[in-house]
């Protein structure tokens, strides 16, 4: 009875979370519906007011305009899915092998060099610029995408995130692994890896979308146009068609698409590691 009585008890709770999760939830989504919505208006459905979601006769020049105009967005795409791919898979890989170290391989002050490690965290990027653009003149990778591409491969958030998942994994499993006769490298690639698909998937679209919306260092380390990601792309979009809105809103829109896909490919892992997560507690 007093089971019932507190679940009963806990509905009006969970109601009202509930409730709240979706307006907060409604209030994220409608500027990227009004976004989208703009981009298929003409110039004077801008301004209508009240708001036209659906317009009555949608049009996709401005869709047309961003992909086929002087400037191309497919360029742009082309640089930022070279980098966010190449940069994605490095930084994920390089993350879970440097983690397996931190979680799994005793050696003699482990946890200090760790702690050391995610002390970087708090230094600002800003202040590596100088450093680094000194560096990649140096090596002859200025005004390359090996620029964001290298520093791109490591990532300090990415081993502490697996580390900590590597650390949840039972012990017994690479133990047993040990007495059959396995080393290090064949329990990381047959063993840890495979049980950590969900945080190796949801690392990966974490670090894509670094990647792809990176504007400080593309804008510091990319000179030529031909270069240039799509954040860089669509900053310049905007400054050479200041009132055109509809083709801001369409460019916005072509920017976010491959977020969008990447994340439909990965959600299913991801809400697979948090119900393992739930399970596991």
């Amino acid at each position: 009875m007093e089971m019932k009585a507190r679940l009963s008890s806990d509905v009006p709770k969970r109601l009202g979370l509930t409730i709240l999760m979706l307006v907060l939830a409604i209030a994220m989504v409608i500027p990227f519906l009004w976004m989208i919505s703009t981009s298929f208006k003409t110039p004077a459905q801008v301004f209508e007011y009240p708001i036209k979601w659906i317009p009555s006769a949608p049009t996709w020049e401005h869709h047309v305009k961003v992909w086929t105009g002087p400037k191309s967005f497919g360029t742009y795409y082309w640089n930022s899915l070279k980098i966010s791919i190449i940069g994605m898979a490095g930084a994920t890989f390089l993350s879970a092998f440097a983690a397996y170290g931190f979680a799994r391989i005793q050696f003699k002050g482990r946890n200090a060099l760790f702690m050391l490690y995610l002390s970087m965290m708090m230094v600002p990027p800003q202040v590596l610029f100088v450093p680094k653009f000194l560096m990649f003149e140096w090596a002859g990778i200025y005004n390359t995408h090996l620029a964001l591409i290298l520093p791109g491969l490591f990532t300090i958030f990415g081993v502490f995130m697996l580390r900590q998942f590597f650390l949840s994994i039972p012990n017994e499993i690479t133990e047993s692994a040990f007495i059959d006769g396995a080393g290090h490298f064949r329990i990381f690639f047959r063993l840890i890896l495979p049980l950590a698909k969900p945080a190796l998937a949801t690392l990966a679209i974490i670090d894509f979308s670094w990647q792809w919306n990176d504007y400080e260092n593309a804008l510091v380390f990319l000179i030529d146009e031909e270069l240039y990601t799509v954040p860089l792309g669509l900053q310049n979009f905007i400054l050479e068609n200041t009132v055109d809105y509809n083709g801001m809103m369409a460019a916005a829109s072509a920017g976010i698409l491959p977020m969008i896909a990447v994340f439909a490919i990965g959600q299913r892992y991801i809400i697979q590691g948090l119900t393992n997560s739930a399970v596991k507690g």
